[in-house]
C-alpha cells in the first residue's frame, strides 16, 4: 500500500494519538496538514488523581470504567511519579474493566492487562446500555473521565444501578491554544488546499463547529467542507457530521473503526481521482 497516498494532502485533527495517525499516513506518501483540536494538559491540581490512585492500590474497584486511552496513560504517569506503579498495576488486574472502545483497551494492552468487555458503541450512551444488563448492586466502580463533554449522566446511570461510583479526571484541554491553527486549517480547506479531511472523533466536529461560529468563519468552513472529502473512521463520527448537515465521503468497511482502516478507505477512494492540492499550491 506504499504511496497510495502520494501527492494528497491531508487535514487531520487528531489529539490523542496525533503522531501516529501522521506517521501511517505519510507512510504511505501522504501530506500530513496537523491540526489537533487541543493541547492536552495534566490536571492542574494532581493531589485528587493521586489520591484516587492510592485508594484504589489500597482497596481495589469491583469495576473499572476507562473512557480514553489518553486517561489510562495519564493515570499511568502520575503512579509512576508517585512510585506506586507496580502495586498500581496489580491493583487494576484485580478489577473488572470495561473500555469505551478500542482506544483505551489499547493503553491496558502496553502494561500487559485486557479490558473484560469492550463496548459495541464507543460513546457515553454505550457504555450506559452495557452497564445496564449487569448488576452493579453493592460495587464501587472507578471511572475515569475525560474533559469533553458532561458526563453527570454517566455517574447518574451507574449510581441508579447502587453502585458507588469513584470517578477520576487525570487531563484537561486547552482549547485556546488551538484555534488560530483551526481558524488556518480552515482557510485552507476553503482555497481548494486540501485533498481530503480524516475525522476520528465525534468531539473534532463539534469542535471545527464551535471554532468557526466564535471566529465567524462558518460560512467559511461549509465552503471548505462542501469541496474537501470527509472521511469518517466510524459511525459515531457519521452520525455528528448529519447532525450539523454534513456528509460522510470515505469511511472504513466491515465495522473496522480503526486508523489502519480508514487510510485503506481514503487510500482507495481519492486513488480514483488526481491531488487537488498539488494545483492549489
Amino acid at each position: 500500500m506504499a504511496d497510495r497516498l502520494n501527492g494528497y494532502r491531508i487535514l487531520i485533527l487528531e489529539t490523542r494519538e496525533e503522531a501516529q495517525f501522521s506517521r501511517l499516513l505519510a507512510e504511505q506518501g501522504a501530506d500530513v496538514l496537523q491540526c489537533p483540536m487541543f493541547t492536552i494538559n495534566d490536571a492542574p491540581d494532581a493531589a485528587p488523581i493521586e489520591a484516587w490512585i492510592r485508594r484504589f492500590v489500597e482497596t481495589p474497584c469491583d469495576d473499572l470504567v476507562l473512557m480514553t486511552g489518553e486517561g489510562v496513560r495519564r493515570l499511568m504517569k502520575v503512579a509512576r511519579r508517585i512510585d506506586v506503579e507496580r502495586d498500581f498495576i496489580a491493583a487494576l488486574g484485580k478489577a473488572r474493566k470495561f473500555a469505551r472502545g478500542p482506544k483505551p483497551g489499547k493503553a491496558l494492552r502496553e502494561i500487559g492487562l485486557e479490558p473484560q468487555v469492550t463496548t459495541e458503541k464507543p460513546t457515553s450512551e454505550g457504555i450506559i446500555e452495557m452497564l445496564s444488563r449487569l448488576d452493579l448492586g453493592g460495587h464501587r466502580v472507578g471511572l475515569q473521565l475525560y474533559p469533553d463533554k458532561d458526563h453527570a449522566r454517566l455517574i447518574g446511570a451507574i449510581a441508579a444501578q447502587g453502585a458507588e461510583v469513584e470517578a477520576v479526571l487525570p487531563y484537561v484541554y486547552d482549547a485556546q491554544a488551538a484555534d488560530t491553527n483551526i481558524v488556518t486549517a480552515i482557510g485552507e480547506m476553503a482555497q481548494g488546499r486540501v485533498d481530503a479531511v480524516a475525522l476520528t472523533s465525534s468531539g473534532q466536529v463539534r469542535r471545527l463547529i464551535e471554532v468557526a461560529k466564535a471566529h465567524g468563519c462558518e460560512a467559511q468552513l461549509r465552503e471548505g467542507l462542501a469541496q474537501t472529502p470527509i472521511a469518517s473512521v466510524g459511525p459515531v463520527v457519521s452520525d455528528e457530521l448529519r447532525s450539523h448537515g454534513l456528509r460522510t465521503d470515505i469511511a472504513p468497511a466491515n465495522e473496522a473503526y480503526f486508523m489502519k482502516p480508514l487510510i485503506s478507505a481514503m487510500a482507495a477512494a481519492l486513488g480514483k481521482t488526481a491531488p487537488r492540492s498539488a494545483a492549489r499550491n
